[in-house]
């Protein structure tokens, strides 16, 4: 009997069969309800009554297909079009599928189509277990099956076997099995030929004699066997080294080691590198992970880095190693405390002598490194803050540590001490007075690798505390000026004290006597500014200019300000002294030689000199008020920036017996147009300059505007980039009118992809970065004739960008070029491929300090990243020519 085409589904405990023909196979439960079968029109649907087979069928059996469904006298059915099979935990989808309940047996296949691709394979699925295949018979009494060209998925692999038998759960013996991360299963681009395998479901794979393949070509590396685990959980487990061959170092066994697994919040692995050359390296990282609480990872890596043969003069042997540590605390965690680590941390030769960091010129040439570690602590309604930190900054070029341990701070927020709780009334003017505090304490030496270890505490390193209290209020007089009172103490506590004095055998001439105790060094100004903002507005002729620009606005903020500053080099305050000494060698006129008991101290000195400051500023800016070439209404305006900012400032000291002016500084910042922005500092010399007796250049006081000349730039520069792509220069395609009309807009979206001549588009991603910086200023030449410093210009550009040909080719480069020197400084070009379960990359820098190439190919799937071929360039052999 044959159902017509339509979609059918019921229960294979068949009670149609059971009504038929014999009822000692089933037994038919009647107390179904009227409204448990259901007969939509593209389906049937028939609830399963609870029967049992003598076979063994303990559970209902529900079915259903797409086609139809063929019920025969024998015990059979067939199911034809999106067969759906569902008997306890399995599961069987295929375009046709054979029941037989005699046997409990179901068989499986997929069907060839009009094009003569095969559709509807089937898809089995026993619990956890997954396979997809072209043809399968499985008991599901049993539990075992046979299945041909069965695909497994394991992790990122997938198991191919062409002769596949289910004996268990979860275990499968296989014979001419095929091992791949590549998903393109019925022709994967590379495999592990698995000439008898036995696989248990996401935990291992046990094979005999296998081999590699590789685009369809035997290559001649097999084993006799292998073990290959999986585990979904996290586990510990061994890291399979790499191999190879280095010109200075020979071969080597790299990155190998063993993970631990240690909990769920931390992990340790452990890996080295030994060369038979005798170098070797140990690498601890560890990565920790407290969700809502903190993250981050320590790195601890010591190497042994012997190059050359012994005995010959190429022979060098280094000892190095490098500490890394990132800390970041979930602000949630604690909202009174915190606490962060940015460590970077080596010896000066471990980067230089890291063959791994051949092929990366940024690490070679890295000549600074830094380190940070922070904790802070609010104290809760208190106005108190608490931070310290840890701070080393290294120059790897001579080896020098610059190491604070620790850095403490305590900080008050600003008060109003005078301010009342309960105010009634307009405000008092002494409640808008403000008192702060900040407070530090450093500890800190300048030392190279070697003396760090050996260094004295009393002597060597420097100590000190800093308290700073200034006091701040803010007035409003005739309602458009700000007047801002304002003063300042500032002490400093030392802990030696250095006296100085004239000795011909000690270095410059002055003998320094250190002397260790505690001393108190302090000062403190006054002052009091006053600013406001004047504004202006200009309309353009509109016969010359018409009504595209409705007016320019200019702002201007004044500011001026008075600050005064007692003399702390008056012996009064004893922290200053002087002492004798010859104007040279040849004329014994003593001359006084003033300095500081605290001279180098890490928070400055007292100044010395009075100081009576009248100080001036100016900011402008100026915009242009514009209407939009869009909208033609009389309100559709956009504010355009002429001059973002312009700002001068300078000083007169009114106390000063000479050299009142101080140097003029400027400011000029540009929005040119979208994504540029250009910020040019400048500096001013006021005074000339002559030669003193001894031939040398100083400054005089004379002003040059008083000779007729203008202030001198000092020094000047700017920096800006911008980026262009491949839509920077494309019209601005037009808003749709009718919002409301989908359909429209469905067919203009649609058409962006099409053009004229009805071909598809053609697209080309590409993206350019453009970096230019430019300085000029004062050389150390100074020109005798002129009576000034030579000035140069010294200017660098640089370029870096990508495009993408296809959708797998890349290519990506870069460069800088010294254009004052006319020399190239460094160049970049690479080229990575998508070999779809491949990757490919070349990466060469042909010109620079460090001239490099390296090539890679491997499969992309990080289950199987050790297996490449990778040829680099070894950076102490001789440079790359080119022709």
């Amino acid at each position: 009997m044959r159902f017509p085409r339509q979609k059918y589904s019921s229960s294979l405990l068949l009670i149609i069969i059971s009504w038929l023909y014999t009822a000692n196979m089933f037994s038919q439960d009647t107390s179904l309800k009227a409204d448990s079968i259901s007969t939509p029109n593209d389906s049937v649907e028939k609830a399963t009554p609870q029967t049992k087979k003598k076979s063994g069928i303990e559970f209902p059996i529900k079915y259903k297909a797409n086609d139809s469904i063929v019920l025969s006298g024998s015990g059979n059915a067939y199911l034809y079009g999106e067969g759906d099979v569902d008997y306890e935990k399995v599961n069987l989808k295929a375009d046709y599928i054979k029941v037989d309940l005699d046997s409990a047996t179901i068989y499986a296949v997929g069907r060839e189509n009009e094009e003569g691709e095969i559709i509807g394979s089937p898809d089995f699925k026993d619990g956890g277990d997954a396979y997809k295949s072209k043809s399968i018979r499985y008991n599901i009494n049993t539990k075992k099956g046979y299945i041909k060209h069965g695909v497994v998925q394991q992790g990122e692999g997938y198991i191919i076997g062409e002769q596949t038998k289910k004996v268990d759960n979860d275990i499968v013996c296989m014979r001419n099995g095929k091992y791949t991360t590549c998903d393109n299963h019925d022709h994967p681009h590379f495999y592990l030929n698995l000439t008898k395998a036995k696989v248990k479901q996401n935990k291992w794979i046990v094979t005999g004699p296998a081999y590699f393949v590789l685009l369809d070509i035997p290559l001649p590396l097999a084993i006799p066997f292998g073990y290959f685990p999986f585990n979904k959980e996290y586990s510990s487990g061994i890291i399979i080294p790499s191999y190879g061959t280095e010109l200075t170092r020979g071969f080597y066994l790299a990155n190998g080691g063993y993970y631990f697994a240690l909990s769920d919040y931390m992990d340790l692995t452990l890996t080295g590198d030994i060369y038979t050359m005798g170098t070797w390296a140990i690498y601890g990282r560890s990565k920790y992970l407290k969700k809502y609480k903190f993250n981050g990872y320590l790195d601890v890596n010591y190497r042994e880095d012997v190059a050359g043969e012994r005995n010959l003069p190429n022979f060098s042997k280094q000892n190095n190693f490098s500490i890394n540590w990132r800390h970041s605390q979930d602000p949630k965690a604690s909202p009174n405390s915190t606490l962060s680590a940015s460590v970077n941390f080596s010896s000066s030769g471990y980067d230089r002598s890291n063959i791994n960091n051949a092929a990366n010129p940024a690490l070679l040439s890295q000549n600074t490194k830094s380190s940070s570690v922070s904790w802070g602590y609010n104290f809760p309604e208190s106005p108190f803050s608490l931070s310290t930190n840890i701070l080393a900054n290294q120059r790897t070029s001579d080896s020098t540590i610059s190491l604070t341990l620790p850095d403490l701070n305590l900080t008050m927020n600003r008060r109003y001490p005078f301010k009342r709780k309960n105010a009634i009334g307009k405000e008092k003017w002494y409640e808008k007075l403000s008192v702060s505090y900040n407070g530090r304490f450093s500890n800190s030496i300048v030392a190279k690798e070697y003396d760090l270890m050996t260094s004295s505490f009393k002597k060597d390193w420097e100590k000190g505390l800093d308290h700073n209290i200034p006091v701040n209020a803010s007035f409003n007089l005739l309602k458009y000026i700000t007047i801002s009172p304002s003063a300042t103490y500032h002490e400093r506590w030392y802990f030696k004290s250095i006296e100085q004095s004239y000795d011909t055998l000690a270095a410059n001439n002055t003998k320094r006597d250190t002397t260790y105790s505690f001393y108190r060094a302090y000062d403190f100004q006054t002052g009091i500014s006053a600013s406001t903002k004047l504004y202006g507005f200009y309309t353009p002729w509109r016969k010359l200019f018409g009504n595209k620009v409705d007016r320019i606005r200019h702002v201007m903020t004044p500011t001026v300000g008075f600050s005064y500053r007692p003399d702390f080099a008056d012996p009064k305050w004893g922290f200053y002294s002087s002492y004798e000494m010859p104007t040279s060698t040849t004329d014994p006129t003593p001359i006084i030689k003033e300095y500081s008991y605290f001279e180098g101290g890490m928070y400055g000195t007292p100044s010395s000199g009075k100081s009576g400051s009248l100080n001036f500023s100016l900011n402008n800016n100026i915009e242009m008020k514009v209407r939009h070439k869009s909208d033609s209404s009389e309100t559709a305006y956009k504010t355009v920036s002429l001059i973002d900012g312009f700002r001068i400032n300078s000083s007169y000291n009114l106390v000063a017996d000479s050299m009142n002016w101080s140097i003029i500084n400027g400011n000029l910042r540009l929005k040119l147009f979208k994504g540029l922005n250009i910020n040019l500092n400048g500096t001013f010399e006021p005074y000339v300059f002559t030669l003193n007796s001894s031939g040398n250049p100083q400054r005089v006081n004379t002003l040059r505007w008083d000779v007729g000349k203008m202030p001198r730039l000092i020094n000047t520069g700017t920096s800006f980039g911008y980026t262009f792509n491949n839509k920077t220069f494309s019209k601005k395609e037009e808003k749709t009118k009718n919002q409301n009309d989908s359909i429209a807009t469905a067919e203009k979206n649609a058409a962006k992809k099409i053009d004229n001549q009805g071909y598809e588009k053609f697209s080309l991603p590409w993206s350019l970065n453009f970096d230019y910086s430019v300085q000029f200023g004062n050389t150390n030449i100074f020109n005798d004739n002129l009576l000034e410093y030579e000035r140069e210009l010294t200017h660098n550009m640089s370029l870096r960008g990508n495009i993408s040909l296809t959708t797998k080719w890349r290519i990506n480069f870069g460069g800088a070029y010294d254009i004052t020197n006319e020399v190239i400084t460094y160049t970049n070009l690479g080229i990575t491929r998508d070999l779809h379960c491949w990757s490919m990359s070349a990466n060469i820098v042909p010109y620079g300090l460090y001239k490099t190439y390296n090539f890679i190919i491997q499969v992309s799937s990080s289950l199987l990243s050790d297996l490449k071929y990778e040829k680099r360039s070894d950076y102490t052999s001789a440079p790359i020519e080119w022709h």
